[in-house]
């Protein structure tokens, strides 16, 4: 029976140290530095400005205006939105913190991982490799990439396409950082590192940066990100790195600029419309259509989970697929396929 009051005094005090630490570090978050987009929104307009203008002044059409409004409209919807997904996802960094502490302390023998320049510097590692993962799976499962899709939509790449970002992945991409206050670094670091690695990624979206030279062996830069954004099959399903281009070498999943390759910007199956809500929810449309159609439950869950382009009857292909054909050299274009089926029917 002591046992079990002991038990039940500690849950209770546990409960009410969570529920103080989240009430105090929500507060001290929004006053602190894990949002460095806070600061740096008027320097975004103003280079998004400066290449407009520059793009006028040089006729090189990097801006057309609907499209560009469009950009802005998913923006504006993803930042609203981000204002309460960032405070559901902080607290739960947070509740998850705090209710793995004991655990920490009683089998690894700390709470926390501290301060330290040195682990700040493995979080923002860590945030690499999460996004990393998170991004390279927002391209290979199909229910992902009908969130992520929004970002590729363009078939123009400038800073102002950008800004053009999922509303749907806000809700999905925080757990793929659940496991870091777990094992102990703290929320807030998490959070800034989350901050840091959405300011790097802005200045990625821009044709004015030429090859960085000897970055380009680590760093993801503007010119492995317009592969990234590319719609050439050579191209699709590479770059998925955040800051860093080491996770895409080690991974297999790199892939630089060719020169004489130059990229056809935005997605092979584009949305065709200016509308921010068809362009938020086209590619489910696209699902539900393909799961009506496909014969069995199993094929209904691929076209749900299974790779982007995966058919049950061979009609269309994902990526893989596709490179492997290449490789072979027996990869059909899809018109040419779709007019050799035309031409079988019609004898």
């Amino acid at each position: 029976m002591g046992s079990f009051t002991l038990t039940a005094c500690y849950c209770v005090r546990l409960k009410k140290s969570i529920q103080i630490t989240i009430e105090m570090e929500l507060e001290l978050v929004e006053f602190s530095i894990t949002n460095p987009l806070i600061y740096t929104v008027p320097f975004f307009v103003a280079l998004i400005v400066l290449e407009i203008v520059l793009s006028l002044k040089h006729e090189r059409h990097l801006y057309y205006w609907n499209d560009f409004f469009a950009s802005v409209s998913m923006g504006a919807g993803a930042t609203l939105l981000a204002t309460f997904t960032k405070l559901a996802s902080i607290g739960a960094f947070f509740f998850l913190f705090e209710v793995f502490k004991p655990l920490r302390v009683a089998l690894l023998g700390y709470e926390y991982f501290g301060w330290a320049w040195y682990v700040w510097v493995i979080c923002q590692l860590l945030d690499d490799f999460n996004y990393y993962w998170y991004h390279r799976l927002s391209h290979t499962v199909r229910v992902l990439w009908a969130a992520h899709i929004v970002h590729h939509s363009s078939e123009h790449f400038n800073l102002g396409s950008g800004i053009r970002n999922g509303w749907v992945t806000l809700f999905y991409k925080p757990m793929f950082w659940m496991w870091m206050p777990i094992v102990g670094f703290h929320p807030v670091m998490v959070a800034t590192c989350l901050g840091i690695q959405a300011v790097y990624q802005f200045h990625l979206h821009t044709k004015s940066v030429p090859r960085l030279g000897f970055l380009e062996k680590f760093m993801n830069t503007p010119t492995q990100h317009q592969v990234h954004h590319s719609q050439n099959l050579e191209y699709l399903d590479k770059n998925h790195g955040g800051f860093l281009n080491i996770f895409d070498r080690i991974f297999g999943s790199f892939l630089a600029l060719d020169k004489k390759n130059q990229p056809k910007y935005g997605v092979i199956h584009p949305p065709k419309t200016y509308n921010p809500f068809d362009i938020v929810s086209h590619e489910y449309r696209a699902i539900c259509k393909d799961v009506r159609k496909a014969p069995t439950f199993k094929d209904k869950l691929m076209y749900i989970f299974g790779e982007p382009g995966w058919s049950h009857d061979g009609s269309t292909k994902t990526v893989k697929e596709i490179h492997r054909e290449m490789a072979a050299g027996k990869f059909v274009p899809p018109a040419i396929r779709n007019a050799n089926a035309a031409e079988r029917k019609l004898a």
